[in-house]
């Protein structure tokens, strides 16, 4: 897919955004070369099997009419391939050329890039390069590669050709890139729609399966562990709407088994012929893995048990202990609080886990650090003590209001029994000195 996998991590978090910078992650991500390179840079002869030699099903009307095909490509192993990619190829029976309209090229070397990546608006383009060369990187990779060919009757498929080669003119090819509502492959999805006169919208924008954008988004990224914990922190409570089947289709596998159930204008199956390009030899996409919020709910009694224990008898091992928390945690509230106020990317907004990590505990490294010193450790670290605890407490019960409504019971299960020893640790020796 696109290359933008991430949403940004600073400082040890790149990964709300991670996928997003390398890719530019998916992150999603691109899976594609800047805009303004070349695809491929080594012989035809490499390329796996040329236009010429697919074979694309008769089209039902007149031999010259175009042969449009939706090409999907599986996902790899680096994280901005993670979420697959996928375009559009556009085949002349007459002479066997292929060209494949992609959505996913960027280029990094533009002035502004840096900065309007981390404002989320990020530019993409649609570029039409020779189908061979499209397929070279998914081969070295062992992507698999596979074209679903439409039937469309003449008239849509020349309409579609001359669409596709109007929006790659260098005054169209340009569009703001959301990693979730209109990446490279959305806009395959409006392509084929368009196609079929909104067919394909009506089809399947009133189907849910349930799924929500975290549920995506978290099972594609977790092979990864560090984008996994990005994205699983990073999202708000906006990605926890539950999706139609039309917007699931911003991962090219949920586009291509929608277009594989369609219709088409005359009521046939969209899909005349799926046809194999290249075998998938890496491992296979994830499977969605439940989270188990008391496994998570145990570690958190068990570490606010363990810091009662400290706080009792070793307070300078709790307060070395903390410390890293604290640091971790006013890093990625600070994170948040960007993601919201600072940029577009919207589905980071109003995030929950403020009330876990937020900078308040910045307030305590001072009084952890007298407290190393054997120092009392002051008021104001009493009091960031109790404000973190009050806003878990917060944040447990927000998560039961209806409004707006985040999955992040498994955050709340750890961190709040955490938040609420180191609280009362602290509190039980506040008139007595440090050892």
């Amino acid at each position: 897919m696109a290359r933008i996998a991430t949403v940004l991590v600073l400082a040890g978090l790149l990964g709300v955004m991670a996928p997003a910078l390398a890719a530019a992650a998916g992150v999603t991500p691109a899976d594609r070369a800047p805009a303004n390179s070349t695809p491929v840079e080594r012989p035809i002869s490499d390329a796996p099997p040329p236009a010429a030699e697919m074979q694309a099903p008769p089209a039902g009307g007149t031999a010259s009419a175009p042969r449009i095909g939706m090409m999907t490509m599986q996902p790899g192993q680096i994280f901005w391939e993670r979420f697959g990619h996928d375009s559009i190829v556009v085949l002349d029976p007459a002479t066997g050329e292929a060209i494949s309209y992609n959505f996913g090229f960027f280029d990094p070397t533009e002035p502004d890039f840096i900065a309007r990546f981390v404002r989320g608006d990020m530019r993409y383009r649609l570029a039409a390069v020779p189908f061979e060369h499209d397929l070279v990187l998914y081969r070295e990779e062992g992507r698999g590669v596979a074209i679903q060919w439409l039937d469309l009757d003449d008239a849509q498929a020349r309409a579609t050709a001359a669409a596709l080669a109007r929006n790659a003119l260098p005054e169209n090819a340009f569009y703001r890139y959301d990693y979730f509502k209109d990446n490279c492959s959305t806009r395959v999805r409006d392509a084929v729609d368009q196609a079929l006169g909104g067919g394909l919208h009506r089809q399947a924008q009133g189907r849910s399966q349930g799924l929500t954008w975290r549920d995506e988004a978290l099972r594609l990224a977790s092979p990864a562990p560090w984008m996994w914990l990005g994205f699983d922190l990073g999202l708000g409570p906006e990605a926890d709407v539950p999706m139609t089947l039309w917007q699931q289709a911003f991962v090219p596998g949920h586009l291509s088994r929608m277009i594989g159930e369609s219709r088409n204008a005359a009521g046939r199956p969209l899909v005349r012929a799926t046809q194999p390009l290249l075998p998938h030899v890496i491992p296979p996409d994830p499977v969605a893995r439940p989270v188990r919020t008391w496994a998570w709910a145990l570690w958190g009694l068990a570490l606010g048990t363990l810091a009662l224990w400290l706080g009792r008898r070793h307070p300078r091992a709790l307060a070395a202990a903390a410390i890293p928390l604290w640091i971790f945690g006013g890093l990625v509230g600070g994170l948040l609080l960007f993601l919201w106020f600072g940029t577009q990317h919207t589905m980071g907004w109003a995030n929950h886990n403020l009330f876990l990590l937020n900078p308040v505990g910045w307030l305590a490294l001072p009084g952890a650090w007298r407290i190393l010193r054997g120092r009392a450790p002051g008021r104001v670290f009493g009091a960031a003590l109790a404000t973190m605890a009050a806003l878990a407490a917060i944040g447990m019960f927000v998560h039961w209001l209806p409004a707006m409504p985040q999955r992040n019971a498994h955050w709340i299960a750890l961190l709040l029994p955490v938040h609420a020893a180191l609280a009362w640790a602290w509190f039980r020796r506040r008139s007595q000195p440090a050892r």
